[in-house]
């Protein structure tokens, strides 16, 4: 049997009520659906707790997820202080995207942490899930209310995190990242 993908899914805001919670969940559900990945949850809230196990999860990690919403078109402090605290963990690994927001639908915060984790040779796949008026979109229990064409929109995100996680490992495992340019 395969070795699983470890995926670290990223809470992109540590507000109090968050929505956040909402479209973590759906999409923890739509990950559970594909036995090839391992799940962990990194919020940005461990960060203060303990800030050595957040680096270790994320140097474990096979791959990444960041669930993002956006706020004044751009993405939260929260989830800039935890890309900040870390620099080699992010390194030579694949990341999703799925954000979430107003009319926009949170792609305004994505563009900008594509540029983010650019710098951090980090591997931004291009496919995404965006949820336009999120708010709307789930009912009260957290469901999303009609999944079709996001569940496809996931399952193509998927495939693609996978492919670049399973070739980056084997890459990594090769030659290790920080190797390259020594």
């Amino acid at each position: 049997m395969p070795q699983k993908i470890k995926l670290a899914i990223i809470y992109g805001s540590a507000r109090e009520g968050r929505f956040c919670d909402t479209v973590v969940n759906w999409v923890a559900a739509e990950v559970a659906g594909h036995q090839q990945f391992a799940i962990d949850y990194i919020d940005p809230r461990d960060l203060d707790r303990n800030r050595a196990d957040v680096a270790r999860r994320l140097g474990d990690a096979d791959a990444f997820l960041v669930v993002t919403p956006e706020y004044n078109h751009g993405y939260t402090a929260d989830l800039k202080a935890l890309i900040d605290a870390h620099s080699i963990q992010w390194q030579a690994k694949p990341l999703a995207f799925v954000s979430y927001g107003g009319i926009s639908g949170g792609l305004r915060a994505i563009e900008q942490l594509r540029l983010v984790f650019a710098e951090l040779h980090v591997v931004a796949i291009r496919d995404t899930v965006s949820f336009a008026s999120a708010w709307s979109k789930f009912d009260r229990n957290g469901t999303l209310m009609d999944p079709r064409d996001a569940r496809k929109a996931m399952s193509a995100l998927l495939a693609r995190l996978q492919w670049w996680a399973i070739n980056l490992r084997e890459a990594r495992a090769n030659t290790p990242y920080l190797e390259v340019a020594a």
